[in-house]
């Protein structure tokens, strides 16, 4: 099993890709049906797990690839 402390590499781009397309925190969550709270952890990287099933819907709504979503920062300093 990979270290717990890896999970503080994985950036979420979510900030970025909502401005890009001109919606809120608020609107996403209307539309996927997640919690704004939920979101909210997700963006501000303090997430420590997200199911597919979150993931999916959030990249439907966005129209964006996982990998758009969430990227891996190499030189983040471990936690």
């Amino acid at each position: 099993m990979p270290p717990e402390d890896d999970a503080g590499r994985v950036h979420c781009r979510l900030d970025e890709l909502l401005a890009e397309r001109g919606l809120t925190l608020t609107r996403l969550s209307e539309l996927v049906g997640i919690s704004l709270v939920n979101l909210s952890v997700l963006k501000n990287d303090r997430a420590r797990a997200i199911r597919f099933s979150t993931l999916t819907a959030i990249c439907d709504a966005l129209g964006c690839e996982v990998g758009e979503l969430l990227t891996i920062r190499p030189d983040a300093p471990l936690r």
